[in-house]
């Protein structure tokens, strides 16, 4: 290090150790806990100040859950959700099966979600929140299913009829993706375990990213890890310009008056 460098460190990684599979087979499990955290424990050893990356990636049955992109050649599944839901496609927001043991939610964005992406094909994605769950439909974890027995399980859960999701499995491609920390920074912690974006007393070294702490703003957004690089760059080279202060929503009226209509709603 020369005495003008600056270090940011992106302590932690929520997309660490991910693994893909694919309409034929489930994702291949992973060694946990790369670089990204073995650095951080490094750094944090014998250093309060430097957080508690334990607080994070010793948990992964509770912090992992499994994603799926699915690329379809017929638009039998949008025009069938449209139908079932009442909403067009990108209007509908995110669509949860309470009643699904992997906790299945599904989203279908605006077509094209892709630049270049065909007009005939169509993208769709979704997750599961509990992929070590036997499926309803399917007797196996999340986990062990390939792209098809996925949207088998979805199928599952929807009113269409045989003729219809027979069509969907024979036309789509799905692309399942485990994720071991992707919720990780939503676990339970002591307010130290996140490091200060430039711990105190720091000249040359700041975190960066979704494990850094930054008071009054919520994790798990794009915004979020730009707030600490901004943050750090201003702080260390004493810059006057510093981000925008965290807007807090529920000191609005506004907001408030919307959230008690909203609660009051029948």
């Amino acid at each position: 290090m020369a005495p003008d460098d600056l270090v940011l460190v992106t302590n932690g990684s929520m997309t660490d150790a991910s693994s893909l599979g694919s309409h034929t087979s489930a994702p291949p499990p992973r060694p946990h806990r790369s670089d990204a955290w073995l650095l951080w424990h490094r750094l944090a050893r014998g250093r309060d100040d430097f957080g508690d990356p334990d607080a994070f990636d010793k948990h992964v049955k509770e912090s992992r859950w499994e994603s799926f992109t699915v690329t379809a050649k017929d638009p039998a599944f949008l025009k069938a959700l449209e139908d079932f839901s009442g909403r067009e496609t990108g209007k509908g927001g995110l669509m949860t099966f309470t009643d699904s043991n992997w906790l299945l939610t599904i989203v279908a964005n605006r077509q094209p979600v892709y630049r270049d992406q065909p007009e005939d094909v169509a993208v769709w994605w979704g997750y599961g929140l509990f992929p070590g769950h036997a499926g309803n439909h399917t007797p196996k974890p999340m986990t062990m299913c390939s792209g098809r027995e996925i949207l088998e399980e979805i199928l599952h859960h929807l009113p269409f009829d045989e003729t219809l999701a027979t069509r969907v499995l024979e036309t789509s491609t799905v692309v399942p993706c485990l994720m071991p920390y992707i919720t990780s920074q939503f676990l339970a912690r002591r307010r130290d375990d996140r490091p200060k974006v430039v711990p105190e007393g720091s000249v040359n070294l700041a975190f960066i990213g979704q494990f850094a702490e930054v008071p009054d703003d919520v994790v798990f957004t794009v915004e979020y890890s730009v707030r600490t690089a901004w943050t750090a760059v201003a702080q260390l080279l004493k810059l006057d310009k510093r981000p925008p202060e965290v807007y807090k929503g529920h000191h609005d009226p506004h907001v408030l008056a919307a959230a008690l209509e909203t609660m009051h709603r029948r």
